[in-house]
C-alpha cells in the first residue's frame, strides 16, 4: 500500500511539474497557438518541425466585403492584411481565358483568403490561427507562404513557418532568420549575427538546405536575381551608406550599386537590370542598373524601390510614386518605422526607352490618401495589387 502511495506521488508531482513548464514556455508566448484539443505542447520551431491543426482559441474573424471603387479599381480588403501578397494565373477552361486570384493573409486571424478578379468574389481557404504574423513570402503558384512573426516573453525570437494557403499541414524553418526569400522551387533563408551573414537554399519543402554563401556583411537583404544569382543588399538608413551586390552560385560577391546613403534595390525577374533607389541631399533618387556592362540609367521619377514591382518579362515596372515628400522627414527610414507616409501615384517605367507613364492618380480615384506597400503582379500582367501602408487594406487595379 505504502508503495502504491508513494509512486502515486511521484507521478502527480511529474504531472505537475509538465503542466507548469507547459504554461511557462508556449501559453506566455505570442506565438502561433494552434494546439488541437488534448493536445499537450505546441511543436518547437526548427526545420522540418510539422505544426498541429485543428481546433485554435482564438475566434475566426469574417472578412470585410470587396468594394468596386471605380470600374478597374478594387478595394479587396479593408484591412488590415499581412504585408506580401501573390497574385496567380490559374488556367481556366478550353473556352475561357484564365483566371487570376490574389491570394492574402488577414492580419488578426491569420486565416488565408483568394480574390477572384473576375467574379469579385472572396473565399476563405484557411482558417488556422496564427496571431501577430508580420510578413508573408509566398511561392509563385500560391501554394505556401513563409511567414514571419514574433514570439517569446520579450517577443525577441523570429519564427518562420511555411503556412499552406488550405491551412493542410506545414513546417517551421529555423529560428531567427534575418530574411527569408522565395522562388518556386527554392527557398533562400539568411542568418546574420554580429559574425556576417550567411545564405542557404533550401527546396520548397524545407529540406537539403546547403549553404550557397557568407560574407562580413551583418545587416542584409536577400533575394533571388533570376534562377542562378542572389541579390544581396546592405539595409537602408539614410544616416549610412549602403550597397547591393550580385552574388553567383560560388558565392562570388560583385558590387552593382553604392555606397549610397539609404539604398534599396529590386532586381528584375530575370537578373538583367536591378532597379536601386537612394538619398541625395534631401531627395529620393532612382536608376537603372545593368549588372553585366556596369552601365546606369537615370530615370524621370522617384521613389523608394520596394514599393516598385517588376513584370515578369523584364519590360516595364510600376511603382507608387509620392505625389510630394513631407518637410523635415528623414527617408528611407521615417517611411519604414511608419512616422512618414506618402500619397501616391501609380506610374509605369519602360526599360526600353526609361520613359514613365502616369497609370492613376489613387487619391483623386480613391477618395483617399494610399501608399503604396508590397506591390505585386500576376505572371500575365493583367493585375496590380497592392497594400496600403497607411491602414493595411489591399487593393487591386486592372491594367
Amino acid at each position: 500500500m505504502r508503495r502504491t502511495l508513494i509512486i502515486t506521488a511521484v507521478v502527480l508531482v511529474l504531472a505537475g511539474i509538465g503542466a507548469v513548464a507547459y504554461f511557462y514556455f508556449f501559453m506566455s508566448s505570442a506565438g502561433v497557438v494552434v494546439a488541437p484539443p488534448g493536445s499537450v505542447s505546441l511543436p518547437v520551431a526548427g526545420q522540418g518541425t510539422p505544426l498541429p491543426g485543428g481546433a485554435t482559441g482564438l475566434p475566426s474573424v469574417s472578412p470585410s466585403v470587396p468594394t468596386a471603387v471605380s470600374a478597374r479599381l478594387i478595394k479587396i480588403s479593408a484591412g488590415p492584411i499581412v504585408p506580401g501578397v501573390v497574385v496567380v494565373n490559374k488556367a481556366g477552361n478550353a473556352s475561357s481565358s484564365p483566371e487570376t486570384t490574389v491570394t492574402y493573409i488577414e492580419r488578426q486571424s491569420g486565416n488565408v483568403f483568394s480574390y477572384h478578379t473576375a467574379a469579385k468574389t472572396l473565399t476563405r481557404t484557411s482558417n488556422k490561427t496564427i496571431p501577430g504574423i508580420q510578413s508573408a513570402s509566398w511561392l509563385p503558384n500560391a501554394s505556401f507562404a513563409f511567414v514571419r512573426y514574433l514570439s517569446g516573453d520579450d517577443f525577441s525570437t523570429i519564427n518562420t513557418y511555411a503556412l499552406p494557403a488550405d491551412g493542410d499541414g506545414g513546417f517551421f524553418l529555423p529560428q531567427d532568420l534575418a530574411d527569408v526569400a522565395v522562388s518556386s522551387t527554392s527557398i533562400l533563408m539568411l542568418a546574420s549575427g554580429v559574425t556576417g551573414s550567411t545564405a542557404s537554399l533550401a527546396q520548397t519543402n524545407g529540406t537539403r538546405s546547403k549553404a550557397v554563401f557568407s560574407t562580413p556583411l551583418s545587416a542584409l537583404r536577400a533575394s533571388f536575381a533570376g534562377k542562378s544569382q542572389y541579390l544581396a543588399t546592405t539595409k537602408p538608413s539614410a544616416t549610412l551608406p549602403g550597397a547591393t551586390f550580385l552574388v553567383d552560385t560560388a558565392g562570388n560577391f560583385s558590387r552593382v550599386a553604392g555606397p549610397h546613403n539609404g539604398l534599396t534595390a529590386l532586381a528584375s525577374p530575370s537578373g538583367k537590370w536591378v532597379l536601386v533607389s537612394y538619398i541625395l541631399g534631401a531627395a529620393i533618387e532612382m536608376k537603372l542598373v545593368n549588372p553585366v556592362t556596369n552601365e546606369t540609367f537615370p530615370l524621370p521619377i522617384a521613389t523608394i524601390a520596394d514599393k516598385c514591382a517588376w513584370a515578369a518579362d523584364d519590360s516595364v515596372i510600376y511603382c507608387g510614386i509620392p505625389e510630394s515628400l513631407a518637410t523635415g522627414a528623414i527617408y528611407p527610414d521615417d517611411w519604414y518605422q511608419g512616422v512618414a507616409h506618402f500619397s501616391d501615384r501609380i506610374w509605369k517605367i519602360q526599360v526600353s526607352g526609361r520613359y514613365a507613364q502616369l497609370v492613376l492618380d489613387l487619391s483623386a480615384e480613391a477618395k483617399e490618401s494610399v501608399d503604396i506597400e508590397s506591390p505585386a503582379i500576376d505572371p500575365l500582367g493583367t493585375t496590380l495589387v497592392f497594400v496600403n501602408k497607411n491602414d493595411g487594406s489591399l487593393w487591386s487595379y486592372s491594367l
